[in-house]
């Protein structure tokens, strides 16, 4: 299973969950040496294969402006020393923006006022040009009624009269004519007040806007530089959040990296140990099996049985269980004829062994138990088998891998046993991790009928033929 994932270099998620914290960091130390073993070949391969490509003719590339030493120029804002600091820049951008703001609220007073002063203007000399209009058109109609009357057939009679009367007239149009002239001169006169009251006007009104324009950009000043000190305290806040809550972060993140150091040291170990606890295991069989001398056993020859099972195909299975099903058919074809599950002494099947149940069962089973307590469940994920354990603070669960050597816990370099009661029986007196230090004690079994193997070890039906 190991090299399957090695090779693909991917871990199912189902797998992973199954696998116990030290058998984890094992798995990813092993993933971790075959990336660089594949990067470090795809190197050596490919060092002799590069050639530096040349720019393709058309396309447009960028040059960077040298400076003495050959190296691209970089001009850091701030470090000449005639660059402003930041706070004057800002100072000076505030005032300017203030200036602008102030300039373009005086030019719309201004704007404003000059037209209404320009209406004002306008509306009096209409006022003015309407009234010497109407003095013209009555000194017309007197006109005209004055030659209505010379031009009457009473010539004879009012001769004299007429010209006392015309005479009278003329002089009365001299007088009114003189008086309309004064009249006249005074509305010009007159006019010439209102163009100088609106000249005076004009200059006060541009007086007060540059008054105004100048008091405004202050205030919008003192506006922006007091935004600017409520930003700079809400970002002095906002700073002192970040800075409690990265050092909170790194808090974690060196707890977390300390975590995983251990874990690492554990799992290496662990690893070294095993390698240690198999070599020493090989060593006891070599010695007994050799009564004491180096001379090895003759082989014995293998039997019509071992021949025929070393000739027959293995049957080919997906990577992982695509349901419970075909856990149960994989059982009954390939475990169940090898006695897994059963107890070597009676023949029965064996305490500990459950069926195809899941994690959160499994955990419930061992929930009032005490420390030591295990059972041995049949994998619903994988093709294998899992020991979850009784620890002092939670469960831990052993990925226990399938192969045709035998059994072994998953991961690299692990003692391999002939049967899954032997890898049972190993540990009662080794434990699982040096670290960890798990001992199995005392097996857990069935606590509801029908048992939860049933479907594994129910009666297998054959059939007879009569000869």
């Amino acid at each position: 299973m190991l090299q399957q994932i090695l090779q693909t270099m991917t871990v199912d998620p189902d797998l992973l969950s199954e696998l116990s914290d030290e058998q984890k960091a094992i798995l990813f130390v092993k993933i971790r040496e075959e990336q660089v073993r594949r990067y470090n070949e795809f190197e050596k391969k490919n060092q002799d294969d590069r050639i530096p490509r040349k720019p393709k003719k058309g396309r447009k590339n960028v040059d960077f402006l040298l400076g003495k030493n050959g190296r691209e120029w970089v001009w850091v804002m701030g470090e000449h020393k005639h660059d402003r600091s930041i706070e004057e820049m800002i100072e000076l951008e505030i005032q300017e923006r203030a200036l602008k703001e102030a300039e373009r609220e005086i030019e719309e007073i201004r704007r404003q006022e000059e037209a209404e002063l320009a209406r004002k203007l306008e509306e009096e000399k209409e006022r003015m040009e309407g009234k010497q209009h109407q003095k013209e058109e009555e000194l017309r109609k007197q006109r005209e009624e004055a030659e209505l009357y010379a031009s009457l057939k009473q010539a004879r009679e009012m001769a004299r009269k007429l010209e006392e009367e015309k005479q009278k007239a003329e002089e009365e149009e001299k007088i009114r004519v003189e008086q309309l002239r004064q009249k006249a001169c005074r509305s010009c006169q007159d006019l010439d007040a209102v163009e100088h009251r609106f000249a005076e006007d004009q200059r006060r009104s541009l007086e007060r806007l540059v008054k105004d324009k100048n008091r405004r950009s202050s205030e919008i000043f003192t506006e922006y530089m007091c935004k600017r000190e409520e930003m700079e305290k809400i970002a002095e806040q906002n700073l002192q959040e970040v800075e409690l809550s990265w050092q909170e972060q790194e808090k974690k993140a060196k707890k977390a990296e300390e975590e995983v150091k251990e874990l690492a040291r554990r799992a290496r170990i662990e690893y070294k140990n095993s390698l240690r606890q198999g070599m020493n295991v090989l060593n006891a069989v070599s010695a007994f099996s050799g009564n004491g001398t180096n001379q090895k056993p003759p082989v014995p020859p293998k039997s019509d049985e071992l021949r025929k099972s070393a000739a027959k195909v293995i049957k080919k299975r997906p990577p992982r269980p695509p349901n419970k099903q075909a856990v149960v058919d994989w059982f009954l074809e390939e475990e169940r004829p090898k006695g897994v599950g059963t107890d070597p002494s009676t023949g029965k099947v064996a305490q500990w062994f459950h069926g195809v149940i899941s994690r959160l069962e499994a955990e419930n089973y061992l929930l009032n138990m005490t420390l030591g307590s295990y059972l041995v469940r049949v994998s619903e994920r994988v093709w294998g088998y899992t020991i979850s354990y009784r620890a002092e603070d939670r469960c831990k669960h052993f990925l226990v891998d399938t192969s045709e050597q035998g059994y072994q816990f998953f991961g690299a370099n692990q003692l391999v046993h002939r049967s899954l009661a032997d890898l049972i029986n190993f540990h009662k007196s080794n434990p699982i991790t040096v670290t960890g230090g798990e001992l199995l004690r005392s097996a857990v079994g069935q606590l509801k009928d029908p048992p939860d193997y049933h479907e594994l070890m129910r009666p297998r039906i054959t059939e007879s033929t009569a000869l």
